[in-house]
């Protein structure tokens, strides 16, 4: 390709098929990990930005010989990484507790970055940064769960009746789980099924915002507080 103008049709298919793989392979990450954004919407992205990125450098080919034409091949690329922000914000979660999705959204964007980067047959940086996002996103977080992350943020809600020292028993049982309680709320009913079996005793429900470590585990910690003879049902989040 002498002529930076003109692409042929191999060479067009070829950088296509690149961008799907490495947008897949970013992609597959993040659905093995159970991310919003998984392996299609970053195929998606990738494909759809070196697609831009080629029309950007050659679609107007034809236009570079007459007056006053002056073609930016920036000039889509920059309004991609700039559109794409969009999915990325579609990713970002607020709970109420934290945030999550930030990482999947900054993945996006970067699969934005190679797209482009493929499209304009800058395929050495665009494969080395792909080789880096899989290091930062499965190295790294392994890192981060292990060494880094400090406690996380989990809601856990006991349904049941009534009882002296319920709560101190929550309270030792959580201290001895090394889980920390930030919030306790206690609210009363008395529609509910299992105040029927007791409607002499009181209907609770019992909501704790706790703090917990990386190794918390809610299936065991649900299967413990459900054991309670006064606990009817158990959610932990």
């Amino acid at each position: 390709m002498d002529n930076p103008w003109v692409i042929d049709n191999s060479h067009i298919i070829l950088r296509l098929l690149l961008s799907m793989l490495l947008g897949g392979c970013i992609g597959f990450e993040r659905e093995r990990s159970k991310h919003a954004a998984g392996l299609r919407t970053h195929i998606m992205v990738s494909l759809g930005s070196t697609l831009i990125m080629l029309l950007s450098i050659y679609g107007f080919a034809d236009f570079i010989k007459e007056a006053n034409v002056r073609i930016d091949p920036a000039r889509l690329a920059t309004a991609v990484i700039t559109g794409v922000g969009f999915l990325g914000a579609g990713t970002i979660i607020f709970t109420g507790k934290s945030i999550t999705g930030l990482t999947t959204a900054a993945s996006i964007w970067v699969v934005a970055a190679i797209g482009l980067g493929i499209g304009a047959g800058f395929y050495f940086p665009s494969i080395v940064a792909t080789v880096l996002v899989f290091l930062n996103l499965w190295v790294f977080n392994k890192i981060e769960l292990r060494y880094m992350r400090g406690r996380q943020p989990h809601l856990i809600t006991l349904y049941g009746l009534s009882s002296h020292g319920l709560l101190e028993q929550i309270s030792t049982y959580l201290e001895q789980e090394k889980v920390e309680i930030r919030k306790i709320v206690i609210k009363e009913h008395e529609n509910v099924p299992f105040h029927e079996v007791h409607p002499d005793r009181q209907s609770m429900e019992v909501s704790l915002e706790v703090l917990a470590r990386g190794d918390f585990n809610p299936v065991r910690i649900a299967a413990d507080l459900r054991q309670w003879e006064d606990v009817a049902a158990v959610s932990v989040e």
